[in-house]
């Protein structure tokens, strides 16, 4: 059977950790899109300006195609690597995770490094709840509104969410359904007598 669950963050979450006066502020965030999560960043930035540096990963999408790693100024590899390393290890998409640094005038060096930001990060991924969520195809159906009886016994009969319904010259309903199921309920639309459905990809 095709597998079309994936595993998220159910809210907004923080970690801390210390290390020789440098602190290390982790945030977890459940995320959608990139532009959300620009907009999370750039106003981390300003709320923590005074740090010294703001790395972050993010991984996007249920097959987790999406992803970026970004060290602020930090040695390459030492910071957004391996808090990316913590999403992978917990199998969590649509997540992004920040790590905010206060250095404290002590040098941590390569290792240790890596290691404040991949606590900090598994410190605030572990403060979370860990759901499981399944993929979603999101539709609309065009129809000639004597067929609405035949349609809406189609979509309460199936695991179908209705989000919005129309009326203009043809009745309209914007709906999603679990990925697995879709092909099912719109075969069973393009099945129905005497009422065209048109159908369109949202």
């Amino acid at each position: 059977m095709f597998d079309d669950t994936y595993k998220t963050i159910a809210k907004i979450s923080t970690g801390i950790y210390t290390e020789k006066g440098s602190k290390f502020l982790a945030f977890a965030y459940p995320v959608k899109t990139e532009s959300e999560i620009k907009e999370i960043v750039g106003n981390c930035k300003k709320e923590y300006y005074d740090a010294r540096h703001h790395c972050y990963a993010y991984i996007l999408g249920a097959d987790q195609a999406a992803y970026r790693i970004n060290d602020d100024g930090e040695p390459s590899g030492t910071a957004g690597r391996p808090i990316y390393g913590q999403l992978l290890s917990n199998g969590i998409t649509d997540v992004l995770v920040i790590v905010v640094r206060y250095f404290g005038g002590t040098k941590l060096g390569v290792p240790g490094l890596i290691n404040a930001y991949k606590t900090a990060a598994a410190e605030a991924i572990q403060a979370n709840e860990i759901v499981e969520k399944y993929v979603e195809e999101y539709y609309r159906i065009a129809f000639d509104y004597a067929g609405m009886n035949s349609v809406m016994q189609i979509l309460k009969n199936t695991a179908v969410k209705i989000l919005s319904q129309g009326y203009e010259e043809d009745s309209i309903i914007d709906f999603k359904v679990r990925k697995r199921e879709a092909d099912q309920v719109l075969d069973a639309l393009r099945k129905i007598r005497n009422t065209p459905v048109k159908i369109t990809v949202k």
